[in-house]
């Protein structure tokens, strides 16, 4: 088999597609990493300017004290993490963060809120932070569990740009994580989001003790919904003691993170690839053959939610390394 015959099919198929199969994905999963890489980069090339870099803040706005047993996660109320549940941040707070974000060069800012749903009390307070942030200039994001129409309707009015809520892993092995909230209730969500006129932020997290398969198969999922979601974070699961999956985690094979990149790219093609949590895992070698696999964002900050991220100062030295600028560069 010659390398053209093995890179052709991608780029044939580097427009938006919902029909993958199985057995395509698993074979371009399966390609030598150079073939791989070679085909994530022009599909990659076609769609955004691969020398940029998108960058957004995250802020968890109200922590702790999630009535949802997801097994990986510090803030749930089911488990002895030792994170301590708080109340809704002030807006002038959080104001106050949003400008610290945009002034260390953020684009985008995102509000975190550990909820099953939001109250309605909450959610005018937080559609008036949406409101607010989106007068200092930043792009909006947030994440506040599962949303309504009419919810999701209100997000919007407030000038909210994109909503965050991932599929976490793939469906066969969705239940083995979470229990107190089904797929179809996330994918229910994501559907009021879309009939909101709200832009998506859907992904999933690697690491869980979840097989290959599951890794292709959350891809596959994401692929197949009516849109594909604008932003794809890819997380690594930031280790927390005191939660069931600790168990049975286990890290990735760097090389086997940077094919499910090189996937997501062929297969999400104009979606943004986003390295979320679990970056302070990775080494800059690392970081780099997931940008030439077709990463192109980051969070900055030091602390993602509850655990930590790469230094500011570390992604700045990276970037300037590699001669890479910020912004999201689409084509």
């Amino acid at each position: 088999m010659t390398e053209m015959t093995r890179t052709e099919g991608p780029i044939q198929h580097e427009e938006a597609r919902h029909d993958w199969t199985r057995a395509e994905a698993e074979a371009l999963h399966a390609l030598p990493l150079p073939d791989l890489l070679f085909a994530a980069q022009q599909v990659h090339r076609r769609h955004f300017d691969a020398t940029r870099v998108e960058t957004a803040s995250l802020l968890s706005i109200k922590t702790g004290g999630c009535p949802e047993d997801c097994g990986y996660c510090s803030q749930s109320a089911h488990y002895r993490t030792g994170v301590k549940a708080t109340r809704l941040m002030d807006q002038d707070a959080v104001l106050a963060a949003a400008a610290a974000a945009k002034a260390a060069g953020a684009a985008r800012f995102c509000m975190a809120a550990a909820w099953r749903n939001p109250k309605p009390r909450d959610l005018e307070r937080v559609a008036a932070m949406v409101t607010a942030v989106k007068a200092l200039g930043l792009e909006t994001c947030a994440t506040l569990g599962m949303l309504t129409p009419e919810q999701a309707g209100r997000l919007k009015d407030a000038g909210l740009d994109y909503y965050n809520h991932n599929v976490d892993t793939s469906p066969e092995y969705y239940a083995e994580i979470i229990t107190t909230r089904t797929l179809d209730d996330r994918l229910e969500t994501l559907a009021n989001v879309r009939a909101a006129g709200l832009k998506v932020c859907c992904g999933g997290i690697v690491g869980l003790g979840e097989g290959q398969d599951d890794r292709v198969g959350m891809l596959l999922l994401l692929a197949s919904l009516p849109e594909h979601p604008e932003s794809v974070p890819l997380n690594l699961w930031n280790e927390v003691d005191g939660v069931p999956v600790k168990a049975q985690a286990e890290r990735p094979d760097p090389i086997a993170f940077v094919r499910l990149v090189a996937l997501a790219r062929l297969m999400l093609p104009r979606s943004v690839i986003r390295l979320s949590a679990g970056r302070q895992y990775m080494s800059d070698e690392l970081q780099t053959l997931c940008f030439l696999a077709g990463a192109n964002s980051i969070f900055l900050g030091d602390i993602l939610l509850t655990t930590k991220n790469p230094e500011r100062q570390r992604d700045a030295d990276l970037l300037a390394r590699l001669g890479m600028r910020t912004g999201n560069g689409r084509a």
